[in-house]
């Protein structure tokens, strides 16, 4: 198992704008949502005049096309400007369009060198960004060690794509001695804020007895937890576990629409094998039973903190 890299670098793109956070700098005007033009305008004023959180927040306004046409470009230069003054958003902002190319042409040893200032100052989605760049080794010598590093300093301020990432490194070994308990201490941490991988790499160690004593009824709720966020794999195990009744009472209906909706969202070779599973269970059932299930699975819809997984 790699190392989760589920840091979606557009959405650290998406985060909302930011007025008057404290950086040496006076805040700007309140911005009336009602009036992006007018909004754009007073922002460029106090950008223009040096104000670093109004060049990050007219960057953002390019970048999103908010009262202004979408230009990355002029994103990108406003961010500079912020992130020249020491402004950590915007420090992650232009480490994030360097390592997607987006608005520049694409260069991970600048978007390292930019990640890094910002992690310097407690950022931590930075913090997450420069462990995937040692841990893939993108504009740096892979160092599993290092990307260790990063992602504990994000943990610790409760980060769970963080936590879930040192899950996966004790689970396997990555970076540090494998410690199973280490592993669902991390995890638990994650799982606890709703991180559906979490959820179901705990679930494993559960149904595995590593790091905790073996619990099949408590994997089963954790993969619950998992499936109804839309994580597949978890689907496919809570089919698996009704249609056995291990850790669940033995269910044939509740198992075909879980494997059901597991292989509907997988393909290839998987696919194929969620798909005889199930057809396997239906041999067991009443054809009410199955049209039961297939409604369920019709019906269903991903709920939770990060709908929907795969």
């Amino acid at each position: 198992m790699a190392i989760v890299r589920r840091l979606v670098w557009a959405l650290l793109l998406a985060a909302a704008t930011v007025a008057g956070q404290s950086n040496g700098q006076s805040e700007t005007k309140p911005q009336d949502a009602s009036n992006p033009r007018e909004a754009v305008e007073q922002t460029r004023k106090d950008a223009e005049q040096g104000n670093a959180t109004a060049q990050y927040n007219l960057g953002r306004m390019y970048h999103s096309g908010q009262g202004v046409p979408k230009d990355p470009v002029e994103a990108a230069r406003w961010y500079r400007k912020a992130a020249d003054q020491g402004y950590a958003p915007a420090q992650l902002n232009l480490g994030t369009m360097y390592f997607i190319g987006q608005g520049m042409p694409q260069d991970y040893a600048e978007a390292a060198r930019w990640l890094r200032k910002a992690a310097d100052q407690g950022d931590a989605l930075s913090q997450i960004g420069l462990g995937n760049i040692y841990a893939h080794g993108q504009g740096v010598a892979q160092d599993l060690a290092e990307a260790i590093r990063w992602y504990r300093k994000a943990a610790d301020q409760g980060n769970s794509l963080a936590q879930l990432n040192l899950g996966v490194a004790y689970d396997n070994g990555l970076g540090v001695a494998q410690d199973y308990a280490e592993a669902v201490r991390w995890y638990r941490k994650a799982a606890d804020q709703g991180d559906a991988d979490a959820q179901y790499n705990l679930g494993v160690l559960y149904g595995g007895g590593k790091g905790v004593p073996q619990d099949y009824t408590e994997a089963a709720k954790l993969y619950r937890k998992a499936a109804d966020q839309g994580k597949v794999s978890a689907q496919a195990m809570l089919g698996a576990m009704y249609e056995f009744g291990v850790g669940v009472p033995q269910d044939y209906m509740q198992s075909h629409q879980w494997l059901n909706l597991a292989s509907s969202r997988s393909n290839g070779d998987a696919q194929k094998a969620l798909s005889k599973e199930r057809d396997a269970v239906a041999g067991k059932m009443t054809p009410a039973q199955i049209a039961e299930a297939q409604r369920l699975a019709r019906e269903w819809r991903p709920i939770g903190a990060g709908a929907s997984k795969q």
